[in-house]
C-alpha cells in the first residue's frame, strides 16, 4: 500500500538539497533605482545561469512612453523618483503618451544548454498573455496579469506579469530582452531559479514558446455571415488551410496557447474546430467542435479567468478584439516525433480575421529552429489616432500671429530644447548602467553556484 499523498502541496513537507537564487533588476548600488532602461535597438542579457537548475518563476513590470512636450518637473529630480507617470496631460505638468505597440516591439528570448538557437522567441506582451498590446487583469495557473482599471484595455498600458511554468536546464540558461523599438523602455524583473548538484536526466523536457501571426487569415468567404447554411455546408476534414498554432519536431508535449483575434465581420470570429496532427498524421486524430469549445467556453465566449482556460479581453470589453487562453496542464498533448496544432479561422476557414498566438510546449533538445516576423509586421491593428505635435498647423506663416503668440511658441520651443537636453542626460546615465548591471547578474549567479557546489552535501 502506498503512503504517497495526493495533496500536490505535500512536497513542501520534504527537505531538498536545492539552492534558491534570483536574477533581478535590483539597484546594484544599493539605492532605489530598481529598474533597467533597455536601449533602443539592442539586446540585453537578464540572466546567464550555469546549471543544472530550473527557472521557477518570472515576474516583470515595464513602461515605455513617448515625450510630446516639455514637462515642468526638473529632469534630474524626475529621474530619481518612481518612474510611473500618473499625471494627466490635461494638467500641463507633463506631456507624455505610452507607446501603444511596444509590447509587440520587444521580444523575450530564452536559450537552453548548448543549443545554437532560442527555444523561446515571443513578443514580451504575448508571452505573458497580453494580446494586442492591451493588458487586462486575469489569473490562471501558469500566468497572471495585474493591471489597474485605468490601464486595462489600453494599448501600451502598464501591468505586472507573472509566469510560474518550470524551465529546467542542464548546462546553461540564457534569458534576453530584445528591444526592437526606436525608444528605450524601463524594465523591472525577477527571475527566480533553483540550482541542483546532479545533472538532469536524459528524459528532461525543455520549455519552449513560439509566436505566430496571420494578418489576415486567408478566408474563402469573408463576406458570408458566420453560422449560415451556405458556410456550414462546406466540409473541412484535412485542415489544409487551418491557422497553425504550432509545428514541432522531436519528442515532448504541448501545454497550451493564448490566441488574440481582431474580428472584422462584426458577427462572431469563432466556430472553427481545433485539429491536432500527431507524429506525422495526414488527417487529425484529435478534432474539436468549435473555437469557444477549445477554450472551454460555450455559446460564444464569456469574460472569465479560470486556472486552465478563460478570456482576458472579451469583445464586449473592446469591440472586435478577443484574447483567450487554454492550458493543457492536466491533459498535455504528447508526441513522439512531431506535432501540428491548428484551428479553423471560422468554420472551414471562411473568415479573414487577424490572428496571433503564442504556443507553449516542452520537448527534448535539439528542437526545430523557428523565426519571428519583423517588428513592423507584429504591430497590432488599432484605430487610427493622430499623435499631436507641438504645432499641428501645416504652415504657420499663413496665420497672423500677434507678439504674444510668437513669444509663446518660441518659449515652448526653447523649453522643449532645454527639457530634452536634461532628460537625455539623465536617460543616458541609466542606459549606461544597464550593461554593468547585466554583467553583475551574471557574476552573482556564478558566485551563488560556486558557493552551493562547494558546500557540504547532505
Amino acid at each position: 500500500m502506498s503512503n504517497y499523498s495526493a495533496n500536490f502541496l505535500n512536497q513542501l513537507t520534504q527537505i531538498k538539497d536545492v539552492r534558491t537564487a534570483r536574477a533581478s533588476s535590483w539597484d546594484q548600488a544599493g539605492k532605489n533605482q530598481d529598474y533597467w532602461m533597455i536601449p533602443a535597438g539592442e539586446s540585453i542579457v537578464l540572466g546567464d545561469i550555469e546549471g543544472p537548475g530550473s527557472i521557477t518563476h518570472i515576474w516583470m513590470t515595464s513602461f515605455c512612453r513617448r515625450v510630446l512636450g516639455p514637462g515642468v518637473i526638473d529632469p534630474y529630480l524626475g529621474s530619481h523618483i518612481a518612474p510611473v507617470n500618473e499625471i494627466h496631460n490635461a494638467l500641463g505638468v507633463t506631456w507624455e503618451v505610452p507607446d501603444p505597440a511596444w509590447y509587440r516591439k520587444v521580444l523575450i528570448k530564452m536559450t537552453w544548454d548548448d543549443q545554437g538557437h532560442p527555444s523561446v522567441l515571443v513578443p514580451l506582451g504575448d508571452f505573458f498573455c497580453i494580446g494586442h498590446s492591451m493588458p487586462a487583469s486575469f489569473s490562471s495557473l501558469p500566468f497572471t496579469v495585474s493591471a489597474k482599471p485605468e490601464e486595462s484595455f489600453k494599448f501600451g498600458g502598464v501591468a505586472s506579469v507573472n509566469c510560474y511554468l518550470p524551465m529546467p536546464f542542464n548546462k546553461k540558461a540564457r534569458i534576453e530582452i530584445v528591444n526592437e523599438n526606436d525608444v528605450p523602455f524601463g524594465l523591472y524583473f525577477h527571475i527566480d531559479y533553483e540550482l541542483y548538484r546532479q545533472p538532469l536526466g536524459g528524459d528532461t523536457a525543455y520549455f519552449h514558446a513560439l509566436w505566430h501571426r496571420e494578418n489576415n487569415c486567408e478566408g474563402w468567404g469573408a463576406g458570408l455571415q458566420v453560422n449560415t447554411p451556405e458556410v456550414n455546408a462546406v466540409a473541412n476534414l484535412d485542415g489544409a488551410d487551418n491557422y497553425v498554432i504550432l509545428e514541432a519536431e522531436g519528442q515532448g508535449h504541448y501545454i497550451g496557447c493564448n490566441l488574440s483575434v481582431t474580428h472584422f465581420q462584426g458577427s462572431w470570429w469563432g466556430e472553427g474546430d481545433d485539429m491536432f496532427f500527431i507524429d506525422g498524421e495526414k488527417l487529425p486524430s484529435i478534432v474539436g467542435t468549435g473555437s469557444e469549445d477549445y477554450f472551454n467556453h460555450a455559446w460564444g465566449m464569456q469574460r472569465v479567468a479560470y486556472p486552465f482556460a478563460g478570456s482576458i479581453v472579451h469583445e464586449s470589453d473592446v469591440p472586435g478584439y478577443q484574447v483567450s487562453y487554454r492550458f493543457h496542464i492536466t491533459d498535455p498533448v504528447y508526441f513522439s516525433k512531431s506535432l501540428k496544432v491548428t484551428m479553423e479561422h471560422g468554420h472551414a476557414n471562411h473568415l479573414s480575421d487577424d490572428w496571433a498566438s503564442t504556443a507553449y510546449w516542452y520537448q527534448t533538445l535539439p528542437s526545430k529552429p523557428f523565426s519571428i516576423l519583423p517588428v513592423d509586421q507584429r504591430i497590432q491593428l488599432m484605430p487610427k489616432v493622430t499623435i499631436p505635435v507641438a504645432n499641428p498647423v501645416a504652415d504657420v506663416a499663413q496665420l497672423t500671429l500677434n507678439d504674444e503668440m510668437k513669444k509663446s511658441i518660441k518659449n515652448a520651443e526653447d523649453r522643449m530644447k532645454k527639457y530634452s537636453e536634461g532628460r537625455n542626460v539623465e536617460l543616458q546615465k541609466k542606459l549606461d548602467k544597464t550593461p554593468a548591471h547585466s554583467q553583475g547578474n551574471i557574476e552573482l549567479s556564478k558566485q551563488v553556484r560556486s558557493s552551493f557546489l562547494s558546500g557540504a552535501k547532505r
